[in-house]
């Protein structure tokens, strides 16, 4: 069976997009629709902004999400038999099953943007990648840090031995220096505008949920695995409570990936810019197949 899965944050980069928007109509008039529904030229800056540009929130996610969707609809022989995304990457694995229309979709990832730029700058915080350390100790040590006062969680589960902790800086600070000190391999800060996927996103969950509240979900195509709970879900509802609590609960990527295994899937095609999550998957289910989409 296979399983297309869908990126998030960190895989954009300069030019990305342009060769579907040159060669593919369909593709084109996606690009261009969502121009307009911005109000801004996000085409201008995917194939010509500079690294700084593409890494503003307000550009990145719409950005990384109109590539993945764009590609998508130019390959209709993907056909998954179900789908998946990471963080940001979960609004393409929706559109992707019906259960979103590209536009409504673009809007909630451009309100979701907008609000993680404010929170960001209510309450500062960052993240930080933990190497080569179990999840369990990861996760009781931030639990630990965070009984003590420091907003401090794991936050993304990203692979085996491959675990991202999000919190005030802080926070951060003091994890980095018991999980180390604990037998992780590394503790690199990351280069991020916030403490994405934990408390501190807050008022991010209150203004995302609204818009929400006011978009049509229909019944999915095929099983969407959310990354709150890494369970597959086809009911409009619960597909909406899992996004919104998707901004301050962690993403289980290893743990929705091993659940896609067990129910079947046996190839994951990565649907959008970068190799990011194909590296993941080869980490956590080496004996599936990975590929990229590729038109």
């Amino acid at each position: 069976m296979k399983a297309v899965i869908f990126p998030g944050q960190g895989s954009q980069f300069s030019g990305m997009g342009r060769e579907l928007y040159e060669q593919h109509p369909e593709a084109r008039s996606l690009m261009l629709q969502a121009n307009d529904i911005l109000g801004f030229s996000l085409t201008d800056i995917m194939f010509a902004g500079s690294d700084d540009d593409l890494r503003r929130t307000d550009v990145t996610q719409p950005a990384i999400f109109l590539h993945s969707v764009a590609l998508a609809a130019v390959l209709p022989e993907l056909r998954p038999a179900m789908v998946a995304g990471h963080s940001l990457g979960e609004f393409s694995a929706l559109v992707a099953a019906k259960v979103l229309k590209f536009e409504d979709a673009l809007r909630l990832v451009a309100r979701r943007a907008q609000a993680m730029q404010a929170a960001c700058q209510e309450q500062p915080g960052t993240m930080a990648a933990i190497l080569g350390l179990d999840d369990d100790t990861t996760a009781r040590i931030c639990q630990e840090i965070a009984a003590e006062g420091d907003v401090v969680v794991a936050a993304n589960y990203n692979c085996p031995g491959q675990l991202v902790v999000s919190g005030s800086q802080r926070g951060i600070e003091r994890a980095c220096e018991q999980l180390k000190a604990a037998g992780a391999k590394r503790a690199l800060p990351l280069p991020v505008g916030g403490a994405f996927h934990s408390p501190l996103m807050q008022s991010a969950e209150a203004a995302l949920a609204e818009a929400i509240a006011r978009t049509t979900f229909s019944a999915g195509i095929c099983p969407v695995y959310q990354n709150v709970d890494a369970a597959p879900h086809t009911d409009p509802d619960e597909i909406r409570e899992n996004l919104v609590r998707q901004l301050t609960a962690p993403v289980r990527w290893t743990q929705s990936v091993q659940r896609m295994v067990q129910d079947g899937a046996t190839e994951f095609v990565e649907c959008g810019p970068g190799k990011v999550l194909q590296g993941l998957v080869k980490k956590i289910a080496p004996e599936a197949a990975v590929s990229s989409a590729a038109v």
